[in-house]
C-alpha cells in the first residue's frame, strides 16, 4: 500500500527543492559571466573611440584598459569556478534522483531513509547544528545533496549576531549587496540601525549622530518612519519606559536580526523559507488536525505532543466529510463489516476486537481500558448518525 501512495507527483514536489538551489545559482553565474563579457566589450569599444588622442593619452588609456581587463579576467575566473561547482552539483543531484527511482516492492523503508537523511541534514543546518548535519551527511554519503556550503559561509555571521556584533553581518551585506538589492532586502538598514542604537545606549550621542549621517541618511527615502523613531532616541535615556522607544533598546532586537538574516539567506539562495522536514510534518498534521485533537488524551495522537501542537498552530483543520472510527485494539477502521460495539461501561471497540478479546478470555470480554469483565452478549452495536 505504501508503494501506491508514493506517486510521481508527490516525489517531484518533495525533490524539487533539491535541484532548485544549484540550478538558480548556475543561472546567476551565467548572468554574471555575460555582464563581465559586456564590460570587456564596452572597454574595447572605448579604446577604438580614443584612437585620435595623442600618444601619451593613448598609453594612459591602454594602461587603464589593461588594469580593467585584468580585473574582468579575475572575476571571470571566479565565475568559471562557481559555474563548474554548481554544474557538478546539478549533475550529481540529477544522477541521485535517477538512481533513486521508485521504491521496490517491500523496500519503501530503506528507499525513504535515503531521502530522510538528506531532509534531516537540511533541518539541522537551518537549526545551526552544522557538525551534526555534516556527520549525518557523511555517514549517509549525501554531502553533495545538502547545501552545506551556503550555511557554512553564514556560520560566522550567525555566531557574531549571537554575540551582539553586527560587523560580520555588515561585511556579508557588502559582499552580496547587488543580490540583496534585487530581492529588496532591508537587512543592511536594520543592522546599521542597531549599531546606531548601540551608540545611543552607551551614551555616545555625538558619534551616534555622525554614524547616522554617514550610514543611515542614504536609507531615509525608503525607511523614513523607522529612521525618525530611532533618531528620537537621541533625546531619551536608554532606560526610557515609553513603549514605542523601549522596544528599540531591548535585547530581543538581536534575535530579530538573526531571524531576518536567516530569512534573507534562504531568499537569496532560493531555498524554501522552512526546512523540508517542517513542511512535510505540517502536511501530515493538517490531515490529522481537528477541533477535538487539541484536547486529545491519546498518546498515540501526534497532536497530543506539545511540540507537534506548536508546529500545527495556525494550520487549517482537516476536512472530513465522513468520520472514521479506528478501533483501539485492532487499529482497523470500523465499518458495516466490522461495526463498533459498545460495552456497558461506555467504551467502544470493533466487533473483531470484541471477538478477539472474548476468545482470549474464555468467552468473557475484559475491557482493555478499565479491566471490567462482561459477557460477549452484553456488547451492543453502536449506530452513528
Amino acid at each position: 500500500m505504501a508503494e501506491q501512495l508514493l506517486g510521481r507527483d508527490d516525489r517531484d514536489v518533495v525533490d524539487a527543492a533539491l535541484l532548485r538551489v544549484p540550478f538558480e545559482s548556475l543561472k546567476r553565474a551565467a548572468k554574471e559571466r555575460k555582464a563581465h563579457l559586456d564590460g570587456a566589450t564596452e572597454a574595447l569599444a572605448g579604446l577604438t573611440a580614443a584612437a585620435g588622442a595623442n600618444p601619451e593619452q593613448q598609453l594612459q588609456q591602454l594602461d587603464q584598459l589593461v588594469a580593467r581587463l585584468q580585473g574582468i579576467k579575475r572575476k571571470m575566473g571566479e565565475v568559471r569556478l562557481q559555474e563548474a561547482d554548481e554544474a557538478m552539483r546539478c549533475k550529481l543531484r540529477l544522477e541521485h534522483l535517477a538512481q533513486l527511482g521508485r521504491p521496490a516492492k517491500g523496500a519503501v523503508i530503506p528507499w525513504s531513509k535515503q531521502r530522510l537523511d538528506r531532509i534531516l541534514a537540511d533541518h539541522m543546518l537551518r537549526a545551526g547544528h552544522q557538525a551534526s548535519a555534516a556527520r549525518l551527511a557523511q555517514e549517509s554519503r549525501s554531502e553533495q545533496l545538502c547545501d552545506m556550503h551556503i550555511f557554512a559561509g553564514a556560520r560566522r555571521v550567525v555566531e557574531a549576531l549571537r554575540r551582539h556584533d553586527a560587523s560580520e553581518a555588515l561585511a556579508w551585506c557588502e559582499e552580496n549587496r547587488a543580490r540583496l538589492r534585487k530581492i529588496k532586502s532591508s537587512l543592511e538598514f536594520k543592522l546599521r540601525l542597531q549599531e546606531f542604537l548601540q551608540l545611543v545606549r552607551q551614551e555616545q550621542r555625538l558619534p551616534a549622530v555622525a554614524y547616522a549621517r554617514q550610514h543611515l541618511a542614504p536609507w531615509a527615502s525608503q525607511h523614513m518612519p523607522e529612521l525618525q523613531r530611532a533618531l528620537a532616541t537621541l533625546a531619551l535615556p536608554a532606560s526610557t519606559r515609553l513603549p514605542a522607544y523601549k522596544a528599540l533598546f531591548e535585547e530581543g532586537q538581536w534575535d530579530s536580526l538573526l531571524e531576518l538574516f536567516q530569512r534573507e539567506l534562504t531568499r537569496m539562495h532560493c531555498l524554501l523559507p522552512e526546512s523540508q522536514l517542517s513542511v512535510l510534518l505540517q502536511a501530515g498534521l493538517v490531515a490529522l488536525k481537528n477541533p477535538p485533537s487539541s484536547s486529545s488524551s491519546s498518546r498515540e495522537d501526534p497532536l497530543h505532543h506539545p511540540d507537534f501542537q506548536a508546529l500545527a498552530e495556525g494550520l487549517p483543520f482537516a476536512k472530513h466529510v465522513h468520520s472514521k472510527l479506528i478501533c483501539a485494539v485492532t487499529r482497523q477502521i470500523m465499518s458495516d463489516a466490522n461495526p463498533p460495539m459498545v460495552l456497558p461501561n461506555g467504551y467502544v471497540y470493533s466487533q473483531a476486537a470484541i471477538e478477539q478479546i472474548a476468545a482470549q478470555n474464555g468467552g468473557k470480554v475484559v475491557c482493555p481500558r478499565t479491566g471490567s469483565i462482561y459477557g460477549i452478549e452484553e456488547a451492543r452495536r453502536a449506530f452513528i448518525v
